[in-house]
């Protein structure tokens, strides 16, 4: 099994999570996104994801890319610690739409590849490519924090971590590293700070990878 990563890659960051969580050992190929020009744009990478993007899952002639596809294939195929409530189809339908809030409304629109369109093809200044960046994370996080009223303060969603943790976990931390003002998101700070006191999230966070070295 291999997971080609970069250690910055909030989507990337999200698959090491579940990996830890479920306690399976994987391999991982760097790819770093800026290094001689990205080389994700690499022919050699192209041939393992078209879309330039990572991660990207590869278990024997078997490739498959986008995070919450990976998170989802490994939980079925090893069910053996669930990250998703596996007898509550309600439960599981709100962890879902809770991770899609981040990945398809939070992190596309603040993608490494928007933000070099922005500063490149576009010119905008840092600062405007700053402004941009704290305003979807704002914007995102407002609805988070508003999905996790029920929640404890350690896990998004009932007594241990699911998918949804593995997608806010990663979020937050690029929002730090931007100075974005999380003190309005409570909630999301606790569920932040509780999660990396656990040996899974600690592991897969950027700096602890060994290409951060």
């Amino acid at each position: 099994m291999q997971l080609y990563t970069y250690f910055r890659s909030s989507a990337a960051y999200r698959v090491r999570i579940a990996l830890n969580l479920k306690g399976l050992n994987a391999d991982y190929i760097p790819v770093h996104l800026v290094n001689n020009g990205g080389e994700q744009h690499s022919d050699a990478y192209k041939a393992v994801n078209p879309s330039e993007l990572v991660p990207t899952w590869v278990e024997d002639e078997f490739q498959l890319s986008q995070s919450l596809s990976i998170l989802e294939y490994l939980n079925e195929q090893h069910p053996e610690v669930a990250l998703l409530p596996p007898q509550d189809t309600q439960q599981r339908a709100l962890v879902r739409a809770f991770s899609l809030t981040i990945a398809c409304d939070i992190h596309p629109l603040n993608n490494l590849r928007v933000l070099q369109y922005l500063s490149g093809t576009l010119q905008v200044t840092d600062e405007q490519k700053t402004t941009w960046y704290k305003h979807w994370v704002e914007t995102g996080f407002k609805t988070l924090e508003a999905l996790l009223a029920q929640s404890n303060g350690k896990f998004c969603f009932g007594e241990q971590a699911t998918i949804a943790d593995c997608c806010l976990i990663p979020q937050f931390y690029n929002a730090l590293r931007f100075n974005v003002d999380l003190s309005a998101y409570p909630k999301i700070e606790a569920i932040y700070n509780h999660c990396n006191t656990l040996e899974a999230f600690k592991n897969a966070a950027p700096e602890a990878q060994q290409e951060a070295a």
